[in-house]
């Protein structure tokens, strides 16, 4: 590889102005010991930085880049609406098309409300949720992260992980107090906070593929078992498919595995590249959300015409070419599969759809504390090996690799050979 001179430079200067000299934690590359990469542009499955280092990514902007960088279609879509005016804080056509297009989709979406991030649309479906269930506590589950909105951020997974900071400080105590922590994968767990709080629990949200403490699927029961206890005390469950959506099956992780949430929440994917987030569900319970509603929730760029452009366009390509999810998953499959033979019981390797890690543990990963035991040094020293050799992966032992339809059996092909070197 090239240089890096330009990108040490920028975050000299960028350390000066902003916290940890980025505007998200895991860019930072604090967990791997680097300087952080700063990019300049990307074309596919490859992004390049400002030294002019072109690299294979696995990143893909932490998942919404499913077609792979600039895609085509996708980005005249936007040139189109960005010659018609970028925002206008009034009812466009667009985003009617986009509350159809998620209504067919996505069974569960009966009625939907489009916002601007994933952490937006989290926030907010738990408080309709408290909304119409009439009731304060929430379950969700450590090592899973949905956001950054205070109420959640109790021993959440993704970048607070790799600071091993799980409870955000500036969070005051009796923000918390209604947010109850089961462990993900035990079902024994979650029994005991509903037995201990019957007629107070208002939803259970959870990853249907926890994909935030590391690749953890369900067991082959568990999302069932959400579906039927929180049906049995009156509960709501929301599915967090902010990652799974759109990327394990065209109707998302419920349509994957055959399970109806009452309400979900989607981001990255459904932007296709801009910043969107979307919640819904049931329609009664949607009803509940303002001006329909008591349940107040506003956004002044919400909906707004370029980003509703970029993740219709993106959809459409999806819904058009449902092969798509076959080619992803056999790619990656093929991934995960030349690493476990490279590294045997050295590693444990997670992997569904086109979503996979690699864990620097000789133990089966199937929840927080088993995710825990890996060897966050030893991925670092993997990380700078991939990185050196061109290849971009996540700066963090706990976030998602993304495979996405960009990328060729070449670059599958180089990517495993680099894998097979180090280990």
């Amino acid at each position: 590889m090239a240089a890096e001179e330009r990108s040490k430079a920028f975050y000299e200067r960028a350390v000066k102005r902003l916290p940890g000299g980025v505007n998200s934690p895991v860019r930072a590359y604090q967990a791997v010991g680097r300087t952080p990469r700063f990019i300049q542009s990307a074309k596919g499955a490859h992004i390049t930085d400002v030294d002019g280092n072109e690299m294979i990514d696995y990143v893909c902007s932490w998942g919404p880049g499913i077609l792979g960088h600039a895609n085509p279609k996708v980005v005249e879509k936007v040139k189109a609406a960005c010659d018609e005016g970028l925002t206008f804080g009034a009812p466009t056509e667009r985003e009617v098309e986009m509350a159809e297009l998620l209504a067919e989709l996505v069974p569960s979406m009966e009625v939907s409300r489009l916002v601007s991030s994933g952490t937006e649309a989290t926030m907010s479906a738990i408080r309709v949720a408290r909304g119409f269930t009439r009731r304060d506590k929430i379950i969700k589950f450590r090592g899973c992260y949905h956001g950054h909105s205070d109420g959640l951020l109790v021993k959440a997974g993704s970048a607070a992980l790799t600071t091993s900071v799980p409870d955000s400080a500036g969070v005051p105590a009796d923000y918390t107090k209604n947010t109850l922590v089961a462990e993900y994968n035990n079902k024994e767990s979650v029994k005991a906070l509903f037995e201990a709080n019957p007629k107070e629990i208002a939803a259970i949200i959870v990853e249907p593929v926890a994909a935030n403490m590391g690749v953890v699927p369900p067991k082959d029961d568990f999302l069932a078992f959400l579906r039927e206890i929180t049906t049995q005390y009156g509960a709501l469950l929301i599915f967090d498919e902010v990652i799974t959506g759109f990327r394990l099956a065209l109707g998302g992780a419920q349509e994957y595995f055959g399970i109806k949430p009452d309400l979900s929440t989607f981001g990255k994917i459904i932007g296709g590249g801009m910043p969107v987030g979307a919640y819904g569900g049931r329609e009664d319970i949607m009803r509940m959300v303002s001006p329909d509603g008591p349940v107040y929730q506003a956004g002044t760029l919400s909906g707004n015409p370029i980003a509703t452009a970029a993740g219709l366009s993106t959809l459409r390509i999806l819904k058009e070419d449902t092969s798509i999810y076959e080619r992803l998953e056999k790619k990656t499959a093929k991934i995960a599969d030349a690493v476990r033979q490279a590294a045997g019981n050295k590693v444990c390797v997670n992997q569904i759809g086109s979503l996979m890690s690699i864990f620097f543990t000789g133990e089966e990963v199937v929840d927080f504390d088993s995710a825990m035991t890996a060897d966050v040094k030893a991925y670092a020293a993997y990380f700078g090996h991939m990185l050196d050799h061109g290849i971009y992966v996540a700066p963090s032992q706990f976030e998602a690799m993304f495979v996405s339809d960009a990328h060729t059996e070449e670059d599958i092909t180089k990517t495993i050979a680099v894998m097979q070197q180090w280990f």
